[in-house]
């Protein structure tokens, strides 16, 4: 009985533009963008129909911590030059941005989007930046997106704290002020910040924090003013080991923690309504066999979620079962950042294990597209009807390349 051996997955789409190791990708504007920076502190916006720059810029002196974006055209960028910035950057304000690559030698005063904000924040942990809504935990809604257009929402920032890097500062933008300030436990050396997290729910704030020491903890600040309660704690990485990322589920009741070790563990996340102890435990600790994983990052349906392997892998699970789905090898260097693309709630997400089965729904999926945007005539608006509805994974690399993977 003969056994047909499957091809290894291989990437859709390679992006090669940065010189240097890429830190951080993130999608945008309805996925029609993909943001990426460098360890140069460059930063590239791609137009992910056409697979080319529609802006480039560097952005800090030094390497990028972290990225986003705050509304429909607003970017923020965390370096490692105690910088975080907030550009404004629209698909109206492109035409004034350069568009040589960093791989291509541009000039470091290539003209930069308009500046909006800017903070001096601690980069000495290098933990990245993480953002919420303000008092506003649910998503947009068509309505509100529209009218967030010019003036979008307020925002909290996390970051680690100027003086106390086991501590937190949280500043509310675009006041620019330090709206709260979370202090590092003095009963359990935890060591620095490594990664952070932070949501709302109406008045009540929640941060979670990834520390040096390898141990995760919860924190609820129950009205504006409050001082936060510690609810959760543990220790699920070795220690002298440290947690490298996290990620809030979007059901909002648990989160996800990998770490130089090989271990994932998932954590129940408290509710802000309720008390809880401290003697809580993770939901599931899983060792992987596979160290140094970070990155990690939850697709917006809350089903699956991938790695960055400093083994060059990118890795899948399934964010129920914490099993591995899939082990994405492309890259020849280790990979450091992964992002998911945008997944709206009405989307199949079926996976599918016969390729001939996934070639035939692909063309349904095609057709369904044209069939939707019958009113559509060119080319470009296809093109940029199908980079909106693939459901994307992107990795960036010590190669310095994006691997866009269509995969789940």
């Amino acid at each position: 009985m003969s056994t047909e051996l499957l091809l290894p997955a291989q990437p859709s789409f390679v992006l090669r533009g940065h010189s240097a190791q890429v830190h951080a990708v993130h999608f945008l504007q309805g996925n029609t963008r993909l943001l990426s920076a460098d360890s140069e502190g460059w930063l590239v916006s791609w137009n992910l129909a056409s697979k080319r720059p529609a802006a480039v810029w560097k952005a800090h002196g030094n390497a990028v911590l972290g990225i986003g974006s705050w509304g429909q055209d607003r970017i923020i960028t965390h370096g490692r030059d105690n910088k975080l910035a907030v550009w404004q950057l629209g698909v109206q304000d492109e035409e004034a941005v350069g568009k040589t690559l960093p791989v291509d030698n541009p000039p470091v005063t290539t003209p930069q989007p308009w500046l909006l904000h800017m903070l001096t924040v601690n980069t000495l942990n290098f933990c990245s930046f993480a953002m919420c809504l303000d008092g506003m935990p649910h998503p947009y809604t068509a309505h509100t997106a529209i009218k967030a257009r010019k003036h979008p929402p307020p925002i909290l920032i996390a970051v680690p704290n100027t003086m106390d890097s086991g501590g937190i500062d949280i500043y509310q933008l675009p006041s620019e002020s330090r709206a709260a300030v979370i202090l590092a436990d003095r009963h359990i050396t935890t060591g620095m910040v490594m990664a952070l997290e932070i949501q709302t729910e109406s008045t009540k704030l929640q941060v979670v924090a990834g520390y040096e020491s390898g141990h995760t903890m919860a924190f609820v600040q129950s009205d504006p003013g409050a001082q936060f309660q510690r609810l959760y704690c543990a220790q699920p990485h070795s220690q002298p080991t440290l947690v490298l990322s996290m990620s809030i589920i979007p059901s909002r009741d648990s989160y996800l923690t990998s770490s130089a070790d090989a271990i994932v563990a998932k954590h129940p996340l408290p509710a802000v309504q309720g008390v809880w102890k401290t003697e809580l435990k993770p939901f599931k600790v899983v060792q992987t066999k596979h160290s140094g994983q970070q990155g990690l990052q939850v697709r917006s349906d809350g089903k699956i979620f991938a790695t960055a392997g400093w083994d060059a892998r990118v890795r899948v699970y399934s964010t129920k079962t914490m099993k591995e789905l899939a082990v994405l090898k492309w890259h020849k260097a280790g990979c450091y950042t992964t992002a998911f693309a945008e997944i709206e709630s009405c989307c199949p997400t079926k996976v599918e294990d016969d390729p001939v089965k996934q070639e035939d729904t692909e063309a349904q999926e095609d057709k369904s597209i044209v069939h939707r945007s019958s009113a559509v005539s060119t080319v470009q608006q296809r093109r940029e009807a199908r980079a909106q509805s693939t459901h994307w994974l992107a990795a960036g690399s010590k190669d310095g390349k994006i691997s866009l993977w269509n995969i789940y």
